[in-house]
């Protein structure tokens, strides 16, 4: 939930990659195919709250979901909904512009949710939600990077960005090189490097998924059981390059 990049490959295709920084003792389970609502899923699954940070949707869309919004915040002792679950109404959606601007955020923890919407064109979307307002913007279609505001100072999303920014600088940009990116960025420093570990919370898996033409693969690693799995999820429609 906490690290995420993506890049645009081309017209209609991206990559989008997340590393999950939680509890080590939460555990999650491997993606698999679910059934919302009629509308097909493939998704990792947090054990505790049944929902995700990450993922993909026969409606021709990617949600990624961090904690934390612009600053850090004090948790309130419970919340109405789980923001991995509100990452699954999302996913669903028949139109998501729709869904951004009336979905009811009352009484939710602050998150930031990475959109990845390909009906008509590919579009990129950052909705940040901070416990009073939204605040959604379109991105333009170039790589992005970003650092849960729950765990990383600002100073500490800044040298991150700097790590990214000589990455992509310096590498072709493809599933396997930003994979490295995700377990080597910052390579020593245990408190925010991309791969943490600060004992009572650190990198618990890496997700990534990979669009090219009207296919999707999901690669998923759990850190904590060394199991990775890829995942085929084919789109109910052709996409026009």
């Amino acid at each position: 939930m906490c690290t995420v990049t993506i890049i645009p490959k081309g017209k209609n295709d991206f990559v989008i990659t997340s590393n999950r920084d939680e509890a080590p003792n939460r555990t999650s389970s491997s993606p698999l195919f679910y059934s919302v609502n009629d509308v097909k899923l493939l998704y990792p699954k947090d054990d505790l709250s049944g929902g995700t940070w990450i993922g993909i949707s026969e409606k021709n869309r990617v949600i990624c979901v961090l904690n934390g919004g612009f600053v850090s915040h004090k948790r309130q002792s419970s919340y109405r909904l789980s923001r991995g679950v509100v990452a699954k109404d999302f996913m669903i959606s028949e139109a998501i512009e729709t869904t951004i601007q009336t979905y009811d955020l009352t009484n939710i923890e602050p998150f930031t949710m990475v959109i990845v919407d390909w009906n008509d064109t590919l579009r990129f979307f950052e909705l940040v939600w901070d416990g009073d307002q939204k605040q959604v913007k379109e991105l333009p279609l170039e790589p992005q990077i970003w650092s849960s505001a729950t765990l990383y100072s600002e100073v500490m999303r800044n040298e991150r960005l700097q790590w990214f920014n000589t990455f992509i600088s310096q590498n072709k940009l493809n599933p396997e090189s930003l994979l490295e990116f995700h377990k080597t960025g910052g390579a020593g420093n245990e408190d925010y490097g991309v791969i943490m570990n600060r004992g009572f919370v650190k990198t618990t898996s890496i997700t990534q998924v990979e669009k090219t033409k009207d296919a999707l693969n999901m690669h998923y690693e759990n850190l904590q059981n060394k199991t990775v799995t890829d995942t085929v999820f084919n789109l109910p429609q052709t996409v026009n390059e």
